[in-house]
């Protein structure tokens, strides 16, 4: 899969951060969305395979692209008998986030990217649009935290597997008002907290990477971002924890369903038997293989946004394989026309 699609997907999401970074500071999040998705679809088509979506751009909505269930790919064509051979049809399913952090991108501010993960068949749960409970930590911390025990107690076995204190630990938070509690027992705890706006799938890619400063990832977001946040967390051997959060009262605002008690009856025709269930990275990407990738739309910790020069652009990529165990950092130089010059940095 990653000899087959490593580029593409590679190029998948560079095309996505062009069109979205365009709109970077207008204050247009919807139309930085948009652009995004049709780049990221329009691309996704011209690749030899058959892919699934199974996390996209709304699980209810009438989302008229990259909507869940939809099929992507030149052998999921109509014509697709005259192009695919079926015994060498590669068949995939698909998590994306064409603009995770619109926000950001609207007013200019870090952190937005174009992100998604991709494994064979069934190698991706599902995850319907609800919120997730996370926990995001280093890989020395790896099956030592746990998303059940409180903030403290995670901060002190970070700090231990870590062998450095509490107060030296730095975790990121989403700024909502469901957080108060939580973020006053990190800064009791001897913590900092960095607060954000949007954008937890780098909050929680970073903690895989030594370096950034960021040592975790505690709080609620949004279900499927979660499970692309699993996806590459699991290629990298970071920890990562999710559980369902189906009761509207617990997230105050944004969560589909008008009651806790029609919540559980949608995840009962999902399939899902324990609504309670603590999700690791591997049962949230099971797959054989995942792959992972994303591209700066405006600066981050982790890449560099879409830079714009006469006749051009330079992205930065990541793209992490649990097949090759790699992380690759690619830097790309677009040439929309002959460009005058080339700035090496």
């Amino acid at each position: 899969m990653e000899n087959t699609l490593g580029l593409e997907i590679i190029e998948v999401v560079e095309q996505a951060a062009i069109a979205s970074a365009k709109w970077m500071g207008k204050g247009e999040k919807n139309t930085a969305d948009q652009v995004a998705v049709e780049a990221m679809r329009e691309r996704m088509n011209k690749i030899y395979m058959r892919g699934r979506i199974v996390i996209g751009e709304g699980e209810r909505d009438d989302a008229p692209m990259l909507y869940i269930g939809e099929e992507v790919g030149i052998c999921a064509r109509e014509d697709a008998a005259d192009y695919c051979n079926p015994d060498e049809l590669i068949q995939i399913d698909i998590a994306v986030d064409p603009c995770e952090g619109t926000n950001l991108v609207a007013y200019g501010q870090p952190g937005s990217m174009a992100v998604l993960a991709i494994s064979e068949k069934g190698g991706l749960f599902a995850a319907p649009d609800f919120y997730m409970k996370k926990l995001a930590a280093p890989p020395l911390a790896q099956g030592h935290v746990d998303i059940n025990k409180s903030a403290t107690e995670n901060l002190k076995i970070i700090s231990e597997c870590m062998n450095r204190s509490i107060e030296e630990l730095v975790v990121v938070v989403m700024d909502r008002s469901r957080h108060k509690d939580l973020i006053q027992e990190i800064r009791t705890a001897g913590a900092r907290v960095r607060l954000i706006s949007d954008g937890d799938v780098s909050a929680a890619l970073s903690c895989a990477f030594a370096g950034t400063n960021i040592h975790a990832l505690m709080g609620i977001g949004a279900a499927p971002e979660g499970v692309i946040s699993a996806a590459a967390m699991r290629c990298l051997g970071g920890h990562f924890q999710g559980q369902l959060i189906y009761d509207p009262e617990i997230v105050k605002t944004g969560l589909i369903g008008e009651s806790k008690e029609s919540n559980l009856a949608r995840l009962q025709e999902m399939g899902i038997t324990d609504p309670d269930k603590v999700y690791d990275a591997e049962e949230l990407a099971g797959g054989e293989t995942v792959l992972f990738a994303a591209c700066g739309i405006t600066p981050g910790t982790l890449m560099e946004g879409v830079r714009f020069f006469k006749g051009g652009a330079r992205t930065q990529s990541l793209v992490i394989s649990s097949q090759s165990k790699t992380a690759r950092f690619v830097d790309t130089v677009h040439m929309f026309e002959q460009p005058k010059s080339l700035q090496l940095r």
